[in-house]
This record gives C-alpha cells, structure tokens and sequence, in this order.
C-alpha cells in the first residue's frame, strides 16, 4: 500500500528533487581589491554611461566570449545590441590572481583534467572601469580591469 503512495506521487516530487539539487555557482576571488566598495549596476546603463564610471569599481553581470585575441563582456539581454562597440574588454591581470573561494584553484589553472569553461556564460564580475582601455584593435566600448571577482 505505501509503496502504491509513493509511485502515484513520485511524479509530482520528481521536479522539486531536482530544482532543490540544482549546481551551485562558482566564485573566484582575488584579494586584489580589498576594501573597496563596488557599486553593483546594470550592464546597459554602464554601458550607455561608461565615461562617468571611468576609474570607479563596478560588479556588472553578463555573457563572456573569449577567443582569438578577444575577451569580452557582452550584454546578457536578448534584445540587446551585442555588437563589440557595446561590449567590454575584460583585462584579466597576473597581479590579481582568482582562486576559487576556499581553495587554491586558479580560474585559469589546469584542474582534474580541464580549465574552467568560462566562454559563453553568464557571469557576474568585478572590477575598474577604464573608458581609456579599448581592448584588442580598439574595438571595444571601454574595459573592466583588476578584476577580483567572477560568480559563475
């Protein structure tokens, strides 16, 4: 009789067992930026607004490409502009190594047989804005650099 109560409900369970096990996100820190406040803000009024947040620390959340001589953070949004013009240069730094949280992991180091696949996903980062920086053959809005922070 129990086991009958459980197949006519487990269908119903299923979904809820498997949100609740859902991936946790990765963060790799950098003491590089301590004590600094960030000020958290929406990729498109960065963007639109870039030269009045040059030189000020930003966490901004959007898709990464990374390829041949590129890494950028494009908007996240579907409806967006995500030309290379309304992107921005991510210059990862050798002085601000990233370690995922707890560990020694480098987000950049060979570990358990792969890198940390960062290309084409969302990611909330921090760092310097710099409207100067414009990336790989100037094609770029502007860059965030000294970045300290990456949430996958």
């Amino acid at each position: 009789m129990v086991s009958g109560k459980i197949n006519k409900f487990f269908p119903a369970i299923l979904p809820l067992l498997l949100l609740s096990c859902s991936k946790q996100p990765k963060v790799f820190e950098s003491n590089c930026n301590d004590g600094i406040d960030f000020k958290k803000i929406e990729f498109t009024e960065l963007v639109n607004h870039l030269k009045n947040y040059n030189g000020q620390y930003v966490e901004v959340t959007g898709k990464y490409v990374e390829g041949i001589e590129q890494s950028a953070l494009l908007n996240d949004s579907l409806f967006a502009d995500h030309s290379l013009k309304k992107a921005l240069w991510v210059d990862f730094s050798q002085e601000c190594p990233l370690y995922l949280t707890g560990t020694r992991v480098g987000l950049f180091e060979y570990n358990n047989g792969t890198f940390t696949q960062i290309n084409k996903r969302f990611i909330t980062i921090k760092g310097k804005i710099n409207v100067h920086n414009t990336g790989h053959l100037n094609k770029y809005k502007g860059a965030i650099e000294k970045v300290s922070f990456i949430k996958l």
